[in-house]
Formats: structure tokens, sequence, C-alpha cells
């Protein structure tokens, strides 16, 4: 990619050229790289995302903030902004990263950024610097969500599992591509309760299993969605009062037939024993008068 091209897309021409080329410049190309501009990249890119985040959210609190502003500066957030950027195409590399692929690389992008945030403090000053970083960093923002306070996709994943109470999800490696020193990972991630099956990659088998995870999310959010959610059947009071331990009335026995219709079954004249007894009568009372009328009858 075009010098010119960059310095568009970053939103500043260099007034000294060199340190745009030092910044863009890898240890193992020369010994005039970017390692130390990297270094203070970093505290102007802390400075300014505190800053942004401090105006932003009047209501959180130092430790919330600190969480956050984490996220946001991390290497893999770094690496999403270098590649929107095509940092790649304008990185000076030795022979051997070149042949590595060390372009591709997340901590070398990552690193480059930091060193271009540096590179353009020294060279117009802290206010260019903080406009360059907010341009790149207002459309994150928007799409922030301040709930999960910077908490990676692993994370968020498995909290909303298990206020579903839905068993954790898996995690295996499908397969790594490239060198031994410079692989990609391909990475599975299984919840076999809803039955979701997604893949990530990165530059590492963390990030490939949180960019995994990310789809993973978004996957079981929408298939709750779409899931219609089923009515509880209302449980039987006879069976509820059994539970809590309460005595039910049962329904009357059949009675037992009888040649004469006059008389009562035995569990009537039960009842009308029960009905007879006086206040205060006892059950022994009522037991005796119902064993003489069955006699009787």
């Amino acid at each position: 990619m075009d010098i010119e091209l960059l310095q568009k897309r970053l939103g500043h021409t260099f007034r000294n050229a060199d340190l745009l080329q030092q910044a863009l410049t890898h240890r193992s190309h020369s010994s005039v790289h970017n390692e130390r501009l990297e270094f203070l990249g970093d505290s102007v890119l802390n400075c300014v995302v505190a800053s942004l985040l401090f105006e932003k959210y009047t209501k959180i609190d130092e430790g919330d903030l600190s969480r956050l502003r984490a996220n946001l500066v991390k290497q893999q957030s770094l690496y999403e902004i270098a590649q929107r950027l095509e940092l790649s195409q304008c990185l000076r590399l030795g022979e051997g990263e070149l042949k590595s692929g060390g372009f591709r690389r997340p901590s070398i992008l990552a690193d480059t950024l930091e060193a271009l945030f540096g590179a353009i403090f020294l060279d117009a000053g802290f206010d260019a610097a903080r406009e360059v970083i907010r341009a790149m960093y207002v459309p994150i923002l928007q799409s922030v969500d301040p709930k999960t306070l910077g908490k990676d996709a692993k994370t968020l994943l498995q909290e909303y599992l298990q206020g579903k109470k839905i068993p954790l999800p898996q995690y295996n490696v499908v397969a790594t591509h490239g060198a031994a020193h410079n692989q990609e990972f391909e990475i599975e991630c299984l919840v076999p309760k809803l039955e979701i099956q997604v893949f990530g990659t990165g530059g590492s088998r963390r990030a490939g299993e949180q960019a995994a995870a990310k789809r993973a999310l978004e996957a079981v959010q929408a298939a709750l969605v779409k899931a219609p959610a089923v009515p509880k059947k209302p449980r039987q009071r006879t069976a509820q009062l059994k539970l809590a331990g309460i005595a039910t009335i049962q329904p009357d026995a059949p009675s037992e037939p009888t040649s004469d219709p006059k008389k009562p079954s035995r569990p009537a004249a039960a009842r009308t024993a029960a009905a007879k007894e006086p206040d205060g009568a006892s059950s022994e009372d009522v037991k005796a008068e119902v064993v003489n009328q069955s006699k009787s009858a």
C-alpha cells in the first residue's frame, strides 16, 4: 500500500517522514526500528482511551473503567484496527520475518500501530495523536456495552450459559496452519444442549477460542430467542397438599349393597354419627357410636 494512502487513513500527514518510516520498521529489518516509539505510543494510547472513557461513561467507577480500557487497548483490539488500516502492506520486515509471514502476526501489527501513535505524538504533539486515536476508537465505543465491563467473549458466554442453566461450552483445536513460530489456530466451540457448533481462528489458541466464543454467544442468544417458551403445567392442588404434609379429604368409598333401601350404608352411618357429634365430644365417643350403629345395621 502507498504511504500516502496510509497517512490518509490515519488522518495525519507527517512533517518528519523519518518518524513514519521508523514506526513501520521491525527490529528484524534494521538497527533503527520502532520499539522505542511503541513504548511511547502505548502510553499515549492509554491516556487518550482513558480520557474518552472518562468523558463517555460518567457513572462508571474507577475499577470498571480500568477493565474497560484494558479490553480496548489489548493486542487483539489493536490488531483489528491495524487490519482495517491494511497496515500489513506497509511493514518493513527482515527477510526471515517476511518468509515466515510476520506481516500477518497480531503482535507485530499491534506493536506497529502503537509505534505510529508514538511517532504522531513526536511529529505534531499530543493533540494530534489524540485526534487520530479518537477517530479510530469512537466507532468502537459506540458498540461497546458498558454492562460487560470489558469482559472477553469466553467469560460472557460462560456467564450467559450459567444464567440459563445450560452446561458450559467445549473448545477443541480443529486444525493449525502455518509454521511452528507463526501458527494460526482453528478452534471449534460446542454447546451440545442447543446443538450449536461454530468455529473461530486466531494467531494463538486463546485468540481462536475467543473468536469461536463470540460466534457461539451470538448463536446461543439467537437460538433462545427463536425457541418458544414452554408453559409449565399447573400442579394439582391435591399433589401440592400432599407435598406440604396436609391431609386431604378422600372421595367417598362406594356404599355396600343392602337389601333394605332404608338402611344406610356403613360410610353413611359413619357420617351420620359424625354429624350428631355434640360439641366437645371426644374422638373415642364418636368411634363407639359408629361401631354401635354398624352392629345394629
